[in-house]
């Protein structure tokens, strides 16, 4: 059964199928379909994502983008700090945060409703699906014994650490790295899947990976994004830091690509495979250059929270490949990101 995606645009595309239009009217071989979706996806620098429906009597608010984002470094550098993704141990015990998400009867969750197979609209139901939908749902299980008592609000990736230090969001499902500029304003779970950074180009494109092939290229990364910080620390030539190449949505940066306004992507790969599963004009280039672990996150100082969705964790993992960790990733990450047996194993620092 073929799988359908919606971005911000609102426009429907079936997986694997050609868009609107010509397979190569736009340079580089792109379709004249997507000119629609980019209008449609509003990508000045200040525009944030597209409310999410009201759920219950809480309002799903959206998140603008302020002029400076949150600068991320680059993961577990041993001269910067030492397994970042290190968390506490589980505990089913309640504390402050945990009450207070209780006495509201709501878990507030920040996420993404365009990342296909993460966090996204499916276009047949306008409900959230992907892989961290499903760890939200299960947390909430946890603390509010029903999956369904979630206000999801729709976040930017330059977006996440300022919605959780405002208090704008209990946690942040979405994709997130963890790393050792982020632990010192944000707390995160143990790890939940490891990714790495790659290129994402045209298939006919000259571009071979991160590496010299990269120079003269225009390209894109998501405001606050650890890809963003990788081209600081080396781009190879690439031209990457100016606004129009640096979006507050990753989503932007495969509209951006589509038009032929930048020559190539820099993201996790784990969303590059959705990205490319999306549109079959691009691949993943290269090998991924960088570790990285996807850790939920919350407040600094909400250490029993923390606790509790390790203790989600663990069970989440439990049950080999008829784990929830395992269900969840057989129904949405296995065809883009193949050959996957379960999580990292948990890192502890207590």
């Amino acid at each position: 059964m073929r799988k359908t995606w919606r971005g911000t645009s609102g426009t429907g595309r079936t997986r694997g199928a050609p868009a609107t239009g010509s397979a190569r009217t736009l340079r580089g071989g792109w379709r004249s379909g997507v000119v629609a979706l980019a209008a449609a996806c509003a990508l000045t620098a200040g525009v944030a994502v597209l409310p999410l429906p009201d759920t219950d009597g809480y309002r799903a608010d959206t998140v603008s983008a302020p002029g400076s984002g949150t600068a991320a470094g680059l993961p577990g550098k041993a001269e910067e700090c030492e397994n970042p993704e290190a968390s506490l141990r589980p505990s089913g015990a309640d504390g402050p945060s945990v009450a207070e998400i209780k006495k509201r009867g709501k878990l507030v969750a920040g996420v993404d409703q365009n990342s296909f197979r993460w966090g996204y609209r499916n276009p047949a139901t306008g409900t959230l699906e992907g892989f961290d939908i499903d760890l939200v749902k299960a947390v909430a299980k946890e603390i509010l014994g029903d999956e369904n008592k979630v206000v999801y609000r729709a976040i930017p990736t330059s977006q996440r650490i300022p919605a959780l230090k405002s208090g704008l969001v209990d946690i942040v499902a979405r994709t997130m790295t963890v790393n050792c500029s982020r632990i010192k304003d944000v707390a995160f779970s143990h790890a939940y899947f490891q990714a790495g950074q790659q290129v994402l180009a045209p298939v006919d494109s000259p571009i071979k990976g991160y590496d010299d092939t990269l120079r003269g290229r225009r390209v894109c990364t998501a405001k606050g994004s650890t890809a963003n910080e990788a081209l600081k620390e080396e781009s190879f030539g690439a031209v990457f830091d100016k606004p129009e190449f640096t979006v507050p949505n990753q989503l932007d940066c495969l509209v951006r690509l589509q038009l032929g306004q930048v020559d190539a992507i820099v993201t996790d790969n784990a969303l590059a495979a959705g990205q490319a599963a999306q549109d079959p004009a691009i691949q993943v280039k290269g090998k991924p250059f960088t570790t990285e672990y996807y850790g939920v996150a919350t407040k600094l100082g909400n250490d029993d929270l923390v606790r509790r969705i390790n203790k989600v964790l663990a069970a989440y993992s439990q049950g080999g490949p008829r784990s929830p960790w395992m269900t969840s990733y057989n129904r949405w990450l296995e065809e883009d990101l193949p050959d996957l047996t379960g999580p990292p194993a948990p890192k502890f620092r207590d």
